[in-house]
């Protein structure tokens, strides 16, 4: 019998938040932890959604990356009574740049090599006594869900028991001038498939999946079913006008469900002009223009390595409490196939959905997930 993959714990921290509940609540009430700001190192003005490292404590020997990986695995693991340090857990850390920020500028304490995200995933393992040495998976903006595609793979074929997946990333100067040569960053708040969008605001945040391999149906626990990654290969940074890889990694995780029982497609939703117009091409060739879809980038910004998992966890607690939250800043369809999309919260009582990501060089995935094991 094929194990089920079960979550068995989670913790969301960002700026809005240390825990998942305190990320919902702000959520549902519309707030959002964007806000304009300006830095010595940066001639321009940009929006993101950033801690205030100032009031905050870096973990001992750590840097700030790693401080909020180690923060939210600590809070998980508080819920999901394991012992992190048994040879049977994996794991498995998501991120885009790391600690990419010490190639400027690194602490005589840090280590050179802790900016390869290797060490940097390593150092934080072992601060919990994990004897495994872990998986790093950074596939541009789906690291996420690749994580947690890989966390299913792993654990399905009986190497471990548990997996813990850590998605984080921070911003850095590097960074937001990257997103800025790319014209990819909006001089404003964003708009998902709005249309008068301008880009792009980015965010930073940590968040911590743990998934068990079981035997065990629970019809109130969430469980990650299928996954999927496809590249179509279109540009280093542009995405397929058609949107064929998003197309063909949905296809691939809906051929075994019905459309009609899903309550939503979390989706990128990053408010650029391209990636919004070509996963609206993408969802009404798998047949979804009628589910409902929603993007918290309005809440987080575009959060990098944390967002699959960010926004997977939150879709989650958003159904369990029959919801489907609002995408802040979409006003007016502004993409050529209408989706089903609101600045409002909405009520649902399906418990299935579809997370989507999409990223440079024309990578693809997506996941199902589902309350109850089996269907």
């Amino acid at each position: 019998m094929e194990r089920l993959i079960r979550k068995i714990a989670d913790n969301a921290y960002t700026p809005l938040g240390a825990t998942t509940q305190e990320n919902f609540d702000n959520l549902v009430n519309g707030t959002s932890a964007l806000q304009r700001h300006e830095i010595d190192a940066l001639p321009f003005p940009f929006v993101a959604s950033l801690f205030d490292w100032e009031m905050m404590e870096l973990e001992e020997g750590a840097t700030r990356f790693e401080t909020l990986a180690i923060q939210s695995v600590r809070r998980a693991l508080a819920q999901a009574n394991i012992d992190a340090s048994a040879s049977d857990v994996l794991f498995i850390l998501s991120t885009t740049k790391a600690n990419v920020e010490l190639l400027a500028h690194r602490p005589n304490h840090i280590p050179e090599e802790r900016v390869m995200p290797a060490e940097a995933a390593r150092f934080i393992a072992e601060k919990f006594g994990n004897p495994n040495p872990p998986v790093v998976v950074s596939n541009a903006c789906i690291s996420g869900l690749c994580a947690q595609i890989a966390a299913m793979r792993l654990l399905q074929n009986k190497r471990y028991r548990y997996a813990v997946v850590i998605g984080a990333d921070v911003q850095s100067p590097f960074i937001i001038s990257g997103f800025q040569s790319f014209k990819a960053l909006s001089d404003d708040f964003c708009k998902p498939f709005d249309r008068d969008r301008k880009g792009l605001n980015l965010g930073e945040g940590a968040a911590t999946i743990v998934y068990e391999a079981t035997n065990i149906d629970d019809p109130n626990a969430w469980y990650a079913v299928e996954g999927a990654v496809r590249n179509d290969a279109n540009h280093i940074s542009g995405p397929s006008r058609t949107g064929e890889g998003s197309f063909l990694a949905l296809q691939s995780v809906l051929r075994n469900h019905s459309i009609s029982d899903l309550a939503m497609v979390s989706v990128h939703g990053t408010s650029t002009l391209y990636n919004d117009e070509m996963e609206s091409i993408a969802l009404q060739r798998a047949g979804l223009s009628d589910v409902p879809i929603n993007s918290l980038k309005g809440f987080y910004g575009h959060t990098m390595g944390a967002a699959g998992v960010l926004e997977t966890i939150l879709s989650m607690y958003a159904i369990e409490h029959h919801t489907i939250l609002a995408t802040k800043g979409f006003a007016e369809m502004g993409v050529s196939c209408p989706v089903n999309i609101s600045c409002d919260n909405r009520t649902t009582d399906k418990t299935t959905f579809v997370k989507l990501l999409s990223g440079f060089g024309g990578c693809n995935a997506a996941m199902f997930f589902q309350k109850g094991g089996r269907r």
